[in-house]
Parts: structure tokens; sequence; C-alpha cells
């Protein structure tokens, strides 16, 4: 692939820049190259939630056991669902730092109990570890007397169970097979379970088939040819500063540190709830990180003198084709990511920790927290990232190293910026589609959309996953 033809050369050539500016860049990139390096490293301490999401998964293949017709079973659920869950329950609680919640431990106890391997001695353990409230359901199970509904609705209530817990002891307090969660939520278990499973797999097959295709027309040489890449008249010493400077030092670093504090008092101030309260918390410190680098770049960004679409070439219409761009790109890239994800868990099998926004949405249950967590992944993180990365960073990247050397290195930092050394392979691969998007179409909207999407489709997984 050759590079596109360069847009306008910069206003202002690196010789021109002021030493003091230059100065600043190298300190801002310099602060950020090591915060980045600590960031990545210290990934390596905190906890995945990779593991949550494989024993969500579990959970929903054996609560749906019984649901799935028997010649689909082992397709959809695999071999012992909760065989497997119970293992993985196992290894949690074993490696768990801080202490697995002790209805993790409840549930792993009564998976033990229906396949008889000690699961009365490991409830007996947990009797002094509990508060008295949640106590009368260790005894009622201990003493196995039939229970009815509304009395197993009582001893179930202090523990806050989710559905596998109340499966289980819907099924060893003797309740009616019909008022059983699995029986009750049957068909929107498989649904669930077909739209985690199934649905990626079709994904997964379509976007190979469309990689063979680009893959033909690279090698007959059809490939459309690429639009000039049209992109801001700054220095790299002005992107240095927008990137580094006011997004990681200012957005990241010092805004935070000045709006945690008063941000929560006024937070506690206006509603008493902490789920809404921590919605709240994520969405505007996201929005606030925004400001330092958008500033700058309206700043250094002449009014005059713009290209047709302006200098970040927008380009919103014709709207249905760059979601059309933005769906065949995402599709291309999919199998690649999984791909790269599979070969990371392979090969390392305590990669570290993940985006902090999964662990928010899969543990959340808050509707308008969840609402705040949708609108900051997939309308206000997109926006800005693509606004950077592929509407400032990679137009400026091109015109010194080409379009495929700009999209590699801000795919890298793209990537890089996210702080997770597990996600650092996929995120790379991601960023390169996004960067191959923005070449082939000329605009940003597309990228823009196709990271909208991957965040919704991400969202709406885990979404399914925690129920």
């Amino acid at each position: 692939m050759t590079a596109p033809p360069s847009g306008p050369p910069p206003s202002v050539g690196s010789a021109a820049e002021p030493a003091w500016k230059v100065l600043l860049a190298l300190l801002c990139l310099s602060l950020t190259a090591l915060l980045w390096f600590e960031g990545l490293a210290g990934s390596l301490q905190q906890p995945s939630v990779t593991s949550d999401l494989d024993r969500h998964q579990l959970e929903l293949a054996a609560l749906a056991e019984g649901q799935v017709p028997e010649p689909l079973a082992a397709a959809v659920l695999g071999q012992d669902p909760r065989g497997r869950l119970a293992a993985a329950l196992e290894k949690r609680i074993r490696s768990a730092d801080p202490p697995a919640p002790l209805a993790e431990r409840l549930e792993l106890a009564l998976l033990r109990r229906g396949s008889s391997e000690g699961g009365d001695a490991s409830i007996r353990e947990l009797m002094p570890m509990v508060e008295p409230s949640r106590r009368p359901l260790l005894e009622a199970l201990l003493e196995g007397r039939r229970q009815p509904p509304e009395r197993q609705n009582a001893l179930l209530a202090p523990w806050k169970p989710g559905l596998m817990l109340s499966q289980l002891s819907c099924e060893q307090l003797g309740g009616p097979e019909s008022r059983c969660p699995a029986a009750r939520q049957g068909v929107l278990l498989v649904l669930r379970l077909l739209a985690i499973e199934a649905l990626p797999a079709l994904l997964l097959l379509l976007g190979v088939g469309l990689l063979i295709r680009e893959l033909w027309r690279l090698m007959r040489r059809r490939l459309i040819p690429l639009p000039p890449l049209t992109g801001p008249p700054l220095t790299l010493v002005d992107t240095t500063l927008v990137i580094a400077g006011g997004f990681v030092l200012i957005g990241e670093v010092l805004l935070p540190e000045l709006l945690q504090t008063p941000l929560q008092q006024l937070l506690r101030g206006l509603t008493a709830d902490p789920a809404w309260a921590q919605g709240l918390q994520v969405l505007i410190l996201y929005a606030a990180l925004t400001v330092a680098p958008l500033l700058l770049l309206r700043w250094w960004l002449p009014r005059e003198q713009a290209p047709a679409g302006g200098w970040l070439q927008w380009h919103w219409p014709p709207l249905g084709r760059a979601l059309r761009e933005a769906v065949a790109m995402l599709l291309s890239v999919l199998p690649l990511v999984a791909l790269s994800g599979w070969l990371i868990d392979s090969l390392w099998s305590d990669p570290g920790g993940s985006n902090p926004m999964l662990d928010l949405v899969l543990r959340g249950s808050d509707p308008f927290a969840l609402a705040c967590f949708a609108l900051t992944a997939i309308v206000l993180a997109p926006l800005f990232e693509e606004t950077l990365f592929r509407g400032v960073l990679l137009p400026v990247l091109g015109r010194r190293i080409g379009g495929l050397g700009a999209v590699l290195l801000s795919a890298l930092l793209f990537a890089a910026a996210h702080l997770s050394l597990s996600e650092l392979v996929p995120l790379f691969v991601l960023g390169c589609g996004l960067g191959l998007l923005r070449l082939r179409s000329g605009r940003l909207a597309p990228p823009v959309l196709m990271h909208a999407l991957w965040n919704a489709l991400t969202f709406a997984n885990l979404l399914l996953l925690a129920g």
C-alpha cells in the first residue's frame, strides 16, 4: 500500500519553533513516557476482569443447561458447565486478594455439595464468617428440610444473591423446579447465551470473509487508491503539547487531582445514591480531561484557509456510507483482535489488569450509572480519542513518515495510552484498523463510528454477561 499524497505542509516549521516551546514539549513527552511506562508495568499488579467474564459465562451456561435442546447442548454449553464453574470459582477464591466475597464461597460449596465433594464442610466453615442475618440460610441448607418459596426468598434476601446462587439454593432447599430462576428465565437465559456466543462467532466468520476478500484484492492489485491525507497544519511540537501536555499531564494527571475531592463532595450533596454518584463522577471527569487538549487545538488551528471539511476532515455526510465503511472495517479487524487476545491468554497465564470501565459495567446494576458509563464509552471516548489519534496525530505523522508508518505509530500510542499491558496488542491491532479506515475514507467520521460501535458491542456483551 503506497502512502497517500500529503496535505498542506505545516504553517510553522520545526526550525522556527521557540526554544522554550521545544523544551516544554520534550518535558511533557518525557513525563508522559514515564507515566505510561509506570502505568503499563503497574497494570500487571491489577486484577484482570477476564476471569470474571469467564465465570459469568460459565454461570450462564450452567443456568441454561436444562433449557437448551439436547442436540445443541454440547455445542452451545460445552462439557459439564457446572464442573467447570466450580473449578473456576475454586481457582478464583484461592488467588483472590482481597478475599473473594462470601456469596462466591457459598456458591462453590453448593456446587461441591451437588456433586458430593464435601460441600457441607465448606458451608460449616462459612458459619463463623458471616453476620447473623445471613446464618439462617446456611442453617437451612445444612438441615436439608424443604422450605416453601416465601421462606426461601426471606433466607436469600440478606445475601443479595446472583442468579446462580439463587438457583442452587432453590434446588437444595427443595423448591418447585418451576419456581427456580433457570425455569422462570429459561428463554431469556438461552437468548443471552446465544447473543454472547453465537453472535460473535457469526461476526468472526463475516470478518474472516472480508479479510480474505481484501487479501485477494491486494494480490490482484485492485485496491482503491487512497485519497489525499489532509490534516491540521501542526508541527510535531504542537502535537506533542496537545497530546502529552493537554491530554496526559493536564487531563489525566492534574485535573483529577484538583477535581476529585470537590467533585465527590458536590455529588454527595446532590445524591445519596453511591451508584449515581459514581456514574456522574466517571462522566464528568472524562469530559473534563478533554478540555485542555481541545482548547489547545482551537488555539493553534488557523481560522482562515481551512480546507473543505475543516482541518480535522470530519465529513459526516453521507452518514450511511460512513456507517457502512465503519462496519466493514470493524468486521475485518475483529478476527485479528480476537486472535491477538487469544495468543496473549495462551502464552501469558496472568496478564494483569484490564480497563477499569469493564469492571464498573460488569458489576453495575443501577440504570442511571450504567447510562453514564455508556455515554462515556460509546459517545465521548470515540469522539475525543479519534480527534486526537486519527484526526491530529495520524495526519501530522503522515506528512513525515508516510501514511502506513503513521497508522502504525499512532496505533501504538493509542494502545499505550490505555495503560493495560494485557490489552496492548489487541488495542494496537484495533488502532491499526481505525487508522487504515482514516486513510481509506479520507475523513474522520468513519473511525469515530467504528470506535463507537466497538465500544457499544463490548458494553452490550458485558451487560448480557452480568444479566
